[in-house]
């Protein structure tokens, strides 16, 4: 038998969120292992490339000592990026973290369609409590953090990110 939410009462015993298996917030090493396994098979890829670009320079000619330096930056661009990445989860983290120690956490409330799509307009509906914090006070963390959850909803992913950098940057400069 469903509950109002749609959940049966099994459901709700094992704190399911209606998928099959155990809840999300049971088994979060499978976020971690996935991207430490993709993070490794990327550093396979750019310990290659890397390799590939010094046996270039090491030819000593101009043009492949040319080619060679631009092929290495690629590499070199890779592990700016990723560790700049695990540097945003795991500040994402400490935030979520702060914000569930208080209560304090989004809640995906909004509507969905059967197929577990965020209801468009209502998403767009409760947008505007969400940029209004930010306007009031755009130095909160907290409210930058909300706000990129509210754009994620609203389904845009640039924004959203943009708001979440944001939320790490004043997290990290109030210490």
């Amino acid at each position: 038998m469903s509950t109002a939410g749609g959940r049966g009462a099994d459901d709700e015993a094992r704190g399911s969120t209606g998928g099959p298996g155990p809840s999300r917030a049971r088994r979060p090493w499978k976020g971690i292992v996935g991207a430490v396994l993709v993070t490794l098979l990327l550093a396979l890829y750019v310990w290659q490339v890397a390799g590939r670009a010094a046996a270039l320079i090491g030819t000593g000619e101009p043009v492949a000592v040319a080619i060679g330096a631009g092929v290495l930056l690629l590499p070199l661009l890779v592990v700016g990026l990723v560790g700049r990445e695990f540097l945003l989860a795991g500040t994402v983290q400490r935030m979520a973290d702060d914000l569930a120690a208080r209560g304090r956490l989004p809640v995906d409330d909004l509507p969905r369609s059967p197929g577990g799509r965020i209801d468009r307009s209502a998403a767009d509906a409760a947008f505007a409590p969400y940029r209004d914090a930010v306007d009031a006070e755009p130095t909160s963390w907290e409210a930058w953090y909300h706000l990129a959850f509210a754009y994620d909803a609203a389904g845009d992913r640039r924004r959203a990110r943009e708001a979440l950098r944001r939320a790490a940057a004043l997290y990290r400069s109030r210490r």
